[in-house]
C-alpha cells in the first residue's frame, strides 16, 4: 500500500449550472473515462454520480448534481431538493456557465439560491470555450464576475475551461485540489466512480434512448434496470453479464416512439447502450430491453418511488 504524503487533500466537488452547461462532460473530461451521460437534451442528470479523481497529493471527488431549474413536476421539486442537499455537504461548489450563452434568468436564480449557502466556498467556471471567440470569452468572464457582486458572492476562482477541447482541464483540476482540506484519499485507488453498476447501466441505456428523440420526449423516459448477473454457465474466462432493463414512458404514443418502425429503433438502442456498458464494465454484455407505459409518472408519488426519486 501506498504511504499517503501528509499534504495530501481529499474532499467533495460538486458542479452545478443550469441544464446542458456542461457539467457531465467536465466530470468525464476530469476523471478520464466516461461516467455520467451526457446529451444535447437539457436535463439529461437525474442521479448525483460521484466521479473519483486521483492524484498522488489529492484525491477529488465530483459530484454530479442534476440541474437546477424552476420546477413543473413533482419529479423536478425533488430534482432541485437533491442539489440544494448537496451544496451543503460538498467542500466546494463549481458553478458552469456556458461560454457560447450570455447569462439568463436561469444563471441568475442559481447562483442566488447558492449565495444563501454561506459556508461552502464557490468558483466560477465558463464552460465550452471552444464554441465562443476569445472577445466573447473575456465579455463572459467579466459577466461572470459582475453577477457574483450583485448578489454577493466572492469567487475563489474564476477560470475558463474547454473539457472538449481538453482546454485547461488539468489548470481546473490544481485550482479544486487546491480549496479542499488536507486529509487521507475517501476512496480505494482505482474506484472512478460509487454508484452501483445498476445505476451505471440505467445511465447509459437512457442515453442512448435520449439520442435523437423528438424534443417532447426526454423528460419522459425513465430506465430500471429489473435484473443484472453474470451467466452462470458461462467459464471464467469467457464471462457474460446478463442485463434486463425496462423503459417507461408516460403514453402509449411515446412507447410506438422510441420502439420504432419495426423495433428498429429500439434495437438501435439496445446496440449503442451495449457497446457503452461493455467499454465502462469490461465485460461482454447481453442486454434485454422491454418498453412499458407508467402513465405520468412524472407526477405521480407512487410511480416516482417504483422508478426510484
Amino acid at each position: 500500500m501506498t504511504a499517503v504524503p501528509p499534504e495530501h487533500r481529499s474532499g467533495f466537488v460538486s458542479f452545478v449550472g443550469r441544464p446542458n452547461a456542461g457539467k457531465s462532460t467536465l466530470t468525464n473530461a476530469l476523471v478520464g473515462q466516461k461516467i455520467v451521460i451526457t446529451s444535447d437534451k437539457p436535463q439529461t442528470t437525474r442521479t448525483v454520480v460521484r466521479g473519483i479523481v486521483h492524484r498522488p497529493d489529492a484525491q477529488l471527488v465530483l459530484v454530479d448534481t442534476p440541474g437546477l431549474h424552476r420546477p413543473r413536476t413533482l419529479l423536478g421539486e425533488r430534482l432541485n431538493d437533491l442539489v440544494m442537499t448537496t451544496w451543503a455537504e460538498v467542500d466546494v461548489v463549481a458553478v458552469c456557465f456556458p461560454s457560447d450563452q450570455r447569462i439568463g434568468p436561469g444563471d441568475r436564480f442559481i447562483v442566488g439560491e447558492l449565495a444563501k449557502i454561506k459556508r461552502t466556498t464557490k468558483i466560477a467556471i465558463a464552460t465550452k470555450t471552444d464554441l465562443a471567440a476569445p472577445d466573447r470569452i473575456g465579455e463572459h468572464l467579466l459577466d461572470i464576475a459582475a453577477l457574483g457582486t450583485e448578489v454577493g458572492i466572492d469567487w475563489a476562482e474564476i477560470v475558463p475551461v474547454s473539457a472538449v477541447g481538453d482546454d485547461q482541464v488539468g489548470l481546473l483540476a490544481d485550482l479544486l485540489v487546491a480549496q479542499l482540506p488536507p486529509g487521507p484519499p475517501l476512496y480505494p485507488d482505482g474506484d472512478l466512480t460509487d454508484a452501483p453498476e445498476e445505476i451505471l447501466a440505467a445511465e447509459l441505456i437512457r442515453e442512448a434512448a435520449l439520442d435523437g428523440v423528438r424534443d417532447e420526449l426526454p423528460h419522459s423516459i425513465a430506465v430500471v434496470v429489473e435484473e443484472m448477473g453474470l451467466r452462470a454457465d458461462r467459464p471464467e474466462d469467457k464471462p457474460l453479464l446478463d442485463i434486463h432493463a425496462s423503459l417507461y414512458v408516460e403514453r402509449t404514443s411515446q412507447k410506438g416512439i422510441v420502439i420504432g418502425h419495426r423495433g428498429a429503433r429500439l434495437k438501435d438502442v439496445g446496440k449503442r447502450a451495449r457497446l457503452q456498458i461493455e467499454a465502462l464494465l469490461g465485460t461482454p454484455v447481453y442486454l434485454n430491453l422491454h418498453v412499458k407505459v407508467a402513465p405520468d409518472w412524472q407526477r405521480d408519488p407512487r410511480q416516482l418511488r417504483k422508478l426510484g426519486f
